[in-house]
């Protein structure tokens, strides 16, 4: 479920090339997920795991996520 959510996500990354030559990511819509490196692949694991962070930090505040559900039990997290 969540490796799926993350994959789809990243399907939809936009990508370009800075003047200084360094790759700079975003996914559309998801405020403060973006990524800057030096190569396309470092850019790339380094939107991964922004994205991951994101969603984690959404998930423990019990955020509403876009395509992305789970239901809070109080005892335990739970798939909804």
């Amino acid at each position: 479920m969540i490796t799926q959510y993350l994959q789809r996500k990243m399907k939809t990354a936009r990508y370009k090339t800075l003047e200084d030559g360094t790759f700079f990511a975003t996914i559309p819509g998801m405020k403060g997920v973006w990524a800057n490196a030096k190569t396309l692949t470092a850019c790339t694991k380094e939107l991964e795991e922004v994205l991951e962070g994101w969603l984690l930090l959404k998930v423990r505040d019990r955020e509403k996520i876009q395509g992305f559900s789970i239901r809070f039990d109080q005892r335990k997290l739970v798939r909804s």
